[in-house]
């Protein structure tokens, strides 16, 4: 899943790693296989390296950990299923627990130059932001914070993830204390700009970003486990003390907010959405109070199993700083 500069990776991806051809005639060690189905991740990836903590969970799926496997020894067969192992283990906690990352490659900032009427517009917003106290100039250096104000979502990398930005300001003058009008800011910011498209063309910037992503795997697992799931309908079940928890529905999204520590769908639209969409599949049929144990049950896991299908087609953004 891709949407401007949030890609969303959720394992898709690494079911199509080439698997490594491994030599037949001698032993394979462990730390071997393990460096490279790293890189093969990683290529898949766009060139991400995935946290450590990341990769020990992967293990921890195959029974194993980075120092037992990678003391280990085998033979060409077993280390190409090994490899094939540890990715697919990967790829399952991906899924499981999918990571956003910003992949930063000059498209969004060429869209914001190719045409003249949106830059001309996007570069006078940002002049007026910067004149606070609107006497008609800013300071070169304020061409920073105008960087700052497009930010990811517009393509601009930070500089503490692309270092390289300081270069391009201090190649252009940018850090000077000269004041501008709004066509030289304009035009600073143009040459900028188009320098910095260029070098992200040609090295693409990617890394994580502090989003959460919530998909339908949490309740895809707790639908699996049967005794864990009957326990959480009798929870339900017992729960409906008031005429604002008599509607299935409302039961079923009150527990889904704990369980899967959603967020206040006041402060996120995308929570909303998923409520509402969540109301049109889920048809409550009798009050939730009138209906028997047996009935509620099989109602309760309907709605969860149409709970993880909208997540798992709609999964849901939060910025973690929110």
């Amino acid at each position: 899943m891709s949407d401007g500069a949030l890609t969303v990776l959720d394992g898709t991806l690494l079911r199509f790693v080439e698997p490594h051809r491994f030599d037949t005639n001698g032993a394979v060690k462990g730390a071997e296989v393990l460096e490279l189905a790293d890189a093969a991740v990683s290529s898949k990836l766009f060139g991400l390296s995935l946290p450590e903590s990341f990769k020990s969970n992967a293990l921890k799926r195959i029974k194993t950990d980075a120092v037992t496997f990678g003391d280990g020894s085998f033979n060409g067969d077993d280390a190409l299923s090994k490899f094939l192992e540890y990715v697919n283990a990967i790829a399952d906690e991906l899924s499981d627990d999918p990571i956003a990352v910003a992949v930063l490659d000059g498209k969004m900032v060429r869209d914001c130059l190719e045409d003249e009427d949106d830059f001309a517009m996007l570069a006078e917003n940002l002049f007026t932001e910067l004149d606070g106290e609107d006497r008609g100039k800013v300071g070169k250096s304020e061409i920073i914070r105008a960087l700052d104000l497009m930010g990811i979502d517009m393509g601009i990398p930070p500089i503490s993830e692309f270092p390289g930005l300081n270069d391009l300001l201090k190649k252009h003058g940018a850090l000077g204390a000269e004041m501008l009008g709004q066509a030289q800011f304009a035009e600073l910011l143009q040459h900028i700009l188009q320098d910095l498209a260029s070098e992200l063309a040609a090295d693409h910037i990617v890394f994580i970003r502090n989003i959460r992503v919530i998909n339908g795997s949490k309740l895809r697992k707790l639908l699996a486990d049967e005794i864990q799931l009957e326990s959480v309908i009798h929870e339900i079940f017992k729960g409906g003390d008031g005429n604002d928890r008599k509607n299935l529905t409302e039961r079923i999204k009150l527990f889904l907010r704990k369980f899967l520590d959603l967020p206040s769908s006041d402060a996120d639209e995308s929570v909303s959405l998923f409520y509402d969409l969540l109301s049109s599949k889920v048809d409550d049929g009798e009050k939730a109070d009138e209906l028997e144990i047996d009935e509620f049950g099989a109602l309760v896991k309907e709605g969860f199993a149409k709970s993880a299908a909208v997540l798992d087609g709609e999964p849901i953004i939060h910025n973690s700083h929110t």
